[in-house]
């Protein structure tokens, strides 16, 4: 099993133990994950939106579920896989916008929270298109919940959009009111008690 990380191309070998075998049923496959994929914890996980060059790599990952939070129909080949895979699609349509002033939907927020919280879903997938804004303000909402400072938070978002990071969309994470999750309880590693006997 090889992880590419190579954005979908494939390296020469660099040396003869590293040759292509010429039996096909003795080759590698090569696992290639989707763009901007990262754990997030224990069984979550955040990336851009996967393809069919992703599938095997998915598959490693032995997901139940995957949350999109993209409004855009999902693609039929990424259903089938979904389903053939048994893995639940949770979409929850958040448009991906670039306006400021455009306020991203608290309550569309909360709902996918609540289906990260229940760790029945887990391990679970959150992406978006490109795994930047929409996903990071996701993330950063659980950051939050996991009591990480606020500067942290932000560092972690800002990596994973880059240039394109958006005060909106930090100042949503710092904003969104957690209060309503009290009730869900967190099944996050930071926040387990281990039992060391």
């Amino acid at each position: 099993m090889k992880l590419d990380n190579s954005n979908g191309k494939l390296c020469a070998p660099t040396n003869s133990s590293d040759s292509i075998p010429a039996d096909d049923d003795d080759a590698e496959e090569i696992f290639v994950p989707p763009l901007n994929f990262a754990m997030v914890d224990n069984g979550i996980f955040r990336s851009g939106f996967p393809d069919s060059a992703n599938f095997g790599f998915l598959k490693s990952l032995r997901l139940r579920s995957v949350i999109c939070l993209c409004p855009e129909p999902y693609p039929e080949a990424t259903l089938e896989f979904l389903k053939a895979s048994r893995i639940r699609l949770y979409q929850f349509g958040i448009d991906g916008c670039k306006e400021p002033f455009v306020n991203i939907p608290h309550d569309i927020v909360r709902e996918a929270l609540k289906v990260v919280l229940d760790d029945r879903n887990h391990p679970l997938l959150i992406h978006c298109k490109r795994g930047k804004h929409r996903t990071g303000c996701l993330v950063g909402c659980i950051r939050r919940l996991q009591r990480w400072c606020l500067s942290s938070v932000f560092d972690e978002y800002q990596r994973f959009a880059g240039a394109k990071a958006r005060v909106s969309d930090q100042r949503f994470i710092e904003l969104f009111d957690l209060s309503c999750l009290k009730h869900h309880p967190l099944s996050f590693s930071s926040s387990r008690k281990y039992n060391f006997e």
